[in-house]
């Protein structure tokens, strides 16, 4: 068999080193000295060749829109809805989709080649999602985009949204969404689970909630979660996004709501840039950081991915697309920094999320032929130094290349 794209000398991200041969957009070999006439070599000696980075949360329809209508001024997430329910007023479909691709460009060059994007539904002009379906089919070949249909003023708070996520998932969005802690009142949250897991279960859909995401120790709508999640059959397509209320919860609570994560299979979403930054608003000192607990859910056995989640938007003024960037500032709130700990914040970016959104990436043979080679060694070192993608390949297609930069230091230093 002709071999389109081989990358020679590379090293896996378990130390050994293999050539990658790819033809017809799949992955036909992994093992070291391959041989045969290729369309393409690309010299990855003593480079990490990893599979894609994969971003499992962010709102792609509001991405690249900070200032507008304004700047958040209090930081807090509240402000931010409520800035976003201005802006979703006055934007056009254009914009969105203008903004979004313009993304997808910037993530494709810092080898993100799958984003799970939540796209707000309870727009009554519909033309969020209208905007996304269309972006979807623009990235498709190069990018993934799994779009969330997501009631972000509430399933039963604005009126119709029920009717919206509906709406959205006829139009083809492929995730049930929800915002449960959004509700009135908690027993309008709960409720709201269960409306979202029994819809996803009567269409074979998984489920993707922004769940519990405050300080509040008292909300607690994963266990709503976990449970609905078995009690439809869902196990292995929920992912509980943020969770950030498990950080203030007492011990003993979370000693018991852990194990019924995991027997769930219900994913967990943490997003570090943005949980960081909007919770604690409320606290004076000692602040609080509101990622959820990482290391205790992993111990659990519980499926753990970072997400990006925003990138210059109502909440967060900063952001470049690099889930490195986000798998970093996770593995230091979360006290992540043994090897093994290190190694697994990396997993979280790559190989994890691509289980989560269901993505069959891979470096084996049969796997999709995407894969990202780093100017840097291992994992540990992309991690500290976020290096360049010096090849981006997308199911058999370079679609990025970054020469790295170089610092020439005076003479005599």
């Amino acid at each position: 068999m002709s071999i389109d794209i081989l990358v020679k000398g590379g090293l896996l991200a378990d130390g050994t080193h293999a050539d990658v041969a790819i033809s017809d957009g799949f992955i036909t070999a992994v093992e070291p000295g391959i041989t045969g006439e290729a369309g393409e070599v690309i010299d990855a000696s003593g480079k990490l060749v990893t599979q894609p980075f994969i971003d499992p949360h962010f709102h792609m329809d509001a991405t690249l829109s900070y200032g507008r209508p304004r700047v958040n001024a209090s930081g807090t997430l509240l402000e931010g809805i409520s800035l976003w329910g201005e802006l979703k007023q006055e934007q056009t479909r254009e914009e969105i989709v203008a903004r979004a691709l313009d993304y997808c460009r910037q993530a494709v060059g810092k080898g993100v080649l799958a984003i799970r994007s939540h796209v707000d539904v309870t727009d009554p002009n519909f033309r969020t999602v209208e905007a996304l379906l269309e972006v979807r089919e623009a990235v498709r070949g190069v990018l993934d985009l799994q779009l969330v249909a997501f009631p972000q003023d509430g399933w039963y708070r604005a009126p119709g949204a029920e009717r919206q996520v509906v709406r959205a998932l006829d139009a083809g969005v492929d995730v049930v969404g929800g915002i449960p802690h959004f509700e009135r009142t908690m027993a309008d949250g709960a409720a709201s689970v269960r409306a979202a897991c029994e819809l996803a279960a009567e269409r074979g859909l998984r489920v993707d909630l922004h769940c519990d995401e405050s300080d509040d120790p008292l909300s607690r709508h994963i266990e709503t979660l976990a449970a609905e999640t078995i009690r439809c059959g869902l196990q292995g397509r929920v992912a509980g996004s943020h969770l950030t209320s498990m950080h203030s919860m007492d011990n003993y609570y979370v000693a018991k709501l852990l194990p019924l994560i995991a027997e769930a299979e219900v994913a967990a979403i943490p997003n570090p840039l943005i949980n960081i930054t909007l919770q604690g608003r409320m606290d004076t000192y000692p602040k609080r950081r509101g990622q959820t607990r990482v290391p205790e859910l992993r111990a659990a056995g519980v499926t753990v991915a970072f997400g990006q989640d925003c990138v210059r938007d109502p909440w967060y003024p900063l952001g470049s697309g690099d889930m490195l960037e986000v798998a970093h500032m996770g593995l230091h709130v979360a006290l992540m920094t043994a090897p093994d700990q290190m190694r697994a914040a990396f997993q979280m970016v790559t190989e994890t999320p691509a289980q989560v959104l269901g993505l069959d990436f891979g470096l084996a043979p049969g796997k999709r032929g995407s894969l990202v080679v780093l100017d840097a060694p291992d994992p540990i070192e992309a991690l500290r130094l976020r290096p360049a993608r010096l090849a981006v390949i997308s199911d058999g297609r370079v679609v990025a290349r970054t020469e790295p930069a170089r610092t020439a230091l005076s003479a005599g230093f």
